[in-house]
Formats: C-alpha cells, sequence, structure tokens
C-alpha cells in the first residue's frame, strides 16, 4: 500500500512541470516570433526613411534631345522667324543644341 500512496503525488508534480514546460516553451515560441516581426517592422520602416534617390535628368524624346533642348529650339526657331537671328546664327545655335 505505501507504494500506491506515493505514486499520486509524484504523478501530480510530473503533470504540473510537464505543463509548466509546456507554457515555458510556448511564451518562448511566441516571444521569439514577436522579436522577428519587430526586426521585420524595422527595416521596413528604414527603408522607408531613407532618401529618395536624386532626381534623374529627364528622358531623352525619340529624336535624343531632352525636353529643355526641345524648348529652346522652339525659341529659336521663333526668334529666326521674327528675324532677330540671321540664318547663320540660328545654324550655329541649332548645330551647338543639337551636337
Amino acid at each position: 500500500m505505501p507504494l500506491l500512496m506515493r505514486r499520486r503525488p509524484l504523478l501530480r508534480a510530473a503533470a504540473v512541470g510537464g505543463g509548466a514546460y509546456y507554457v515555458g516553451k510556448r511564451r518562448a515560441e511566441r516571444g521569439a516570433a514577436e522579436a522577428e516581426q519587430d526586426e521585420r517592422l524595422s527595416a521596413v520602416e528604414e527603408q522607408n526613411a531613407a532618401p529618395a534617390p536624386a532626381a534623374a535628368a529627364p528622358p531623352p524624346s525619340a529624336t535624343g534631345i531632352s525636353e529643355d533642348g526641345v524648348k529652346r529650339l522652339q525659341e529659336l526657331g521663333e526668334l529666326h522667324e521674327q528675324g532677330v537671328l540671321t540664318d547663320e546664327e540660328f545654324a550655329q545655335q541649332k548645330t551647338k543644341l543639337l551636337g
């Protein structure tokens, strides 16, 4: 009989110890998952906080001239039509812009 009376406290201790182990293990897993999630969020926040790259020059049009160059050519053409620029001056300015 003394053997049967002794087993129950051991069984109870094993059940309590096993339950505590399981709860501790689950808590550690959740803590690790939260830490990983925090790291990912920090990385995303750092990416968003990084300065945007400098704006590149406007892309050239199909003719290879930028938008500013096209505007300048139009201005030169208007000046040539008005008689402000001679044919020779217009040609020099145009080759300077295109070349």
